[in-house]
């Protein structure tokens, strides 16, 4: 059931929110927005995965 959930908010995220890596996004240099955003899509990944 979990696994399920996240998997159906990781395909949310790949539509809804902005992909940073395909700007080249230099970490060094990110935002905090942009850092939490990078953290939330890690944590549904890894939540859909495992």
């Amino acid at each position: 059931m979990e696994k399920a959930f996240f998997t159906g908010v990781a395909r949310l995220n790949k539509w809804l929110l902005p992909s940073l890596s395909k700007k080249q996004l230099d970490l060094s240099k990110a935002s905090k927005w942009q850092l939490a955003l990078i953290g939330w899509r890690y944590y549904v990944t890894s939540r859909a995965l495992g």
